[in-house]
């Protein structure tokens, strides 16, 4: 049996199922979106997700990446609601229930709570017309689609579908709260992504630790700066403080040779025009750069042209980055 082939097809059944979902934002769909986006923005407490089963599991991962996201969110299990966890959906909350028949009867302690208090309720099944779906403020109705699941009864394509468009909603509102990449570091600080997040500005050697000569500078004296500070490489600056040169390890194995190299001027061994960062750039920009250029530090520059620190490879590797 070619095991793949089974994979294959279930992937095409999923597959076939976001075209359908895909092709709802061209009708009523969309304008639930929106809705439904619109409300999270307004409310004034928590975003409460809850579903049962496979729904719940995806219910679940939404409430997670609405909070990873600059929305505040929890997810309620419908059979906890029943006994005591509904004291913790208010008034100033908007609700998220997951459903893919609307007729999940764990959820009816929910919607008759969130019916009492008026709450938002946002309802996502394949039946407008369901329990559910009638006693909701906004439904998003997804297509009914054929389950990935040979035998039609494990949630496959349905659940894909309510992840999908779950992710979809997450999207829309870190985009609309304008949810920048250096948001993400409050929210993950920990981890490589946690890391990657992080600003030059955070790791970069600066101060005093900064090794800098002018470009008139004898290379016996740049030597001893570049020796001093440890860092493997030295930036040149001309008089107006700007830099215009770095001096690195290698270019010093490459000039081993000359004769006069000490009695030389930073001016003529310095490679010319250095690569460099700004200190707000994230370090994953950093990482991408030295990658491409093969080489293992950038000076971190000003508005002006005139370094503030240095970066380096061994920083982005002690920090898991690379």
């Amino acid at each position: 049996m070619d095991h793949w082939r089974v994979g294959l097809r279930a992937l095409q059944v999923e597959a076939a199922g976001l075209a359908g979902l895909i092709d709802g934002f061209e009708g009523s769909l969309a304008q639930a979106f929106d809705h439904a986006t619109v409300a999270v923005l307004e409310v004034k407490g928590r975003t409460i997700v809850a579903g049962m089963g496979k729904s719940g599991h995806v219910g679940r991962k939404f409430a997670a990446t609405l909070s990873s996201t600059g929305t505040p969110a929890q997810f309620i299990h419908p059979s906890e609601a029943r006994h005591g966890d509904l004291g913790a959906i208010t008034a100033d909350d908007v609700v998220f229930l997951i459903s893919n028949s609307g007729e999940s009867e764990e959820l009816s302690a929910i919607i008759s709570h969130t019916r009492r208090f008026a709450i938002p309720t946002i309802a996502i099944t394949t039946r407008a017309e369901s329990t559910l779906g009638r006693n909701s403020t906004i439904v998003l109705q997804v297509p009914q689609a054929e389950e990935a699941c040979p035998n039609g009864l494990a949630p496959t394509t349905s659940t894909t579908l309510q992840l999908a468009l779950c992710d979809a909603l997450a999207v829309a509102l870190l985009c609309a709260r304008r949810f920048a990449p250096a948001d993400f570091h409050v929210y993950h600080p920990g981890g490589k992504l946690g890391a990657s997040i992080r600003t030059v500005a955070s790791l970069m050697h600066s101060g005093s630790a900064l090794p800098l000569v002018a470009d008139t500078t004898r290379m016996s004296d740049a030597i001893l700066e570049m020796t001093g500070k440890g860092l493997g490489i030295i930036g040149v600056i001309d008089e107006g403080g700007k830099l215009v040169g770095a001096i690195t390890d290698g270019d010093l194995r490459r000039h081993i040779a000359d004769a006069d190299l000490l009695g030389k001027t930073t001016q003529s061994v310095m490679t010319r025009n250095p690569r460099v960062v700004g200190a707000d750039e994230l370090v994953s920009v950093a990482a991408r750069e030295m990658e491409a250029r093969h080489i293992t530090a950038l000076f971190v520059i000003d508005d002006e042209g005139k370094p503030t620190g240095i970066i380096r490879l061994a920083d982005l590797l002690r920090i898991g980055i690379m």
